[in-house]
């Protein structure tokens, strides 16, 4: 119902060597999540501290990226959506803006045959057709020549906000009403999730945040409703592969109750 006329694009893209041989020996294989969020906070802050622009801070947090997408491939987690640019990043100065979007282009051209070859499928969630033509050209081509890969599914999130996507569902879902294509009374939660950007996906067992900011920012409101949440006074460029797997031993120690009692758990 909520897919017809849904415009869901995709991509972003970095190189990495995938060996199924890497593991953790802390990490219990089998208690690993399917699906981690990140929101990569930091960026600028890392810059500002070196005396650098802000701008310097964003292309070295893509080395960051790369190497948790080349952790999640080698240890098996699936599914990786990255917070890359929320909606509310369109009221920063207009240089930046530019620059973040010129990154989006030259790492999409650069890096998506690699990661083609190395099995990572991309996807988009958010408002795509608020970005520039050319950024809405490249994810367009970039899912497409990654469609086949099962790997690793890396999720950006652009333009996204999750009131917005939540507004959006909401809307879908009254216009179907008011068509008749649905009862009111029998929308259930399945029936709304199939009308949300992540329609698809599982959803994130557990969302990181770095640089050392305790709240979620618009970012997968509905989605994180039984999510672990980890947050780190790690800046982003300097989040690499021990922080991650630092969160995800965390992870593990956690009992996840959904509602129920530590005795019904363990007695699982």
């Amino acid at each position: 119902m909520c897919r017809v006329g849904f415009r869901r694009s995709e991509a972003f893209n970095y190189p990495f060597s995938l060996n199924p041989n890497h593991s953790h020996p802390a990490l219990d294989p089998e208690r690993l999540p399917r699906h981690v969020a990140v929101i990569m906070d930091g960026n600028g802050r890392w810059a500002k501290e070196r005396g650098k622009d802000r701008v310097h801070g964003h292309y070295e947090g893509v080395l960051s990226v790369r190497e948790i997408v080349n952790t999640c491939g080698e240890i098996g987690i699936p599914y990786l959506t990255l917070y890359a640019f929320s909606a509310e990043n369109w009221n920063r100065p207009q240089a930046e803006v530019n620059a973040l979007m010129e990154l989006l282009v030259n790492t999409l051209r650069k890096e998506v045959e690699d990661l083609r070859h190395k099995g990572v499928r991309l996807r988009v969630i958010g408002d795509v057709e608020s970005l520039p033509q050319v950024c809405q050209k490249e994810l367009d081509e970039a899912m497409e020549i990654t469609k086949d890969n099962s790997r690793v599914t890396l999720i950006l999130a652009l333009s996204y906000s999750g009131r917005q996507e939540i507004t959006k569902a909401a809307q879908r879902l009254a216009q179907a009403a008011v068509s008749g294509n649905i009862n009111p009374e029998n929308i259930t939660e399945a029936d709304f999730e199939a009308c949300l950007y992540t329609t698809g996906f599982p959803e994130p067992e557990l969302m990181i945040r770095t640089s050392g900011e305790h709240r979620i920012s618009n970012f997968l409101l509905y989605q994180l409703a039984y999510a672990e949440l980890y947050f780190t006074p790690t800046h982003w460029p300097d989040f690499r592969r021990a922080h991650f797997l630092e969160a995800l031993t965390d992870y593990q120690k956690r009992e996840r109750r959904f509602g129920k009692t530590s005795e019904q758990i363990q007695s699982i």
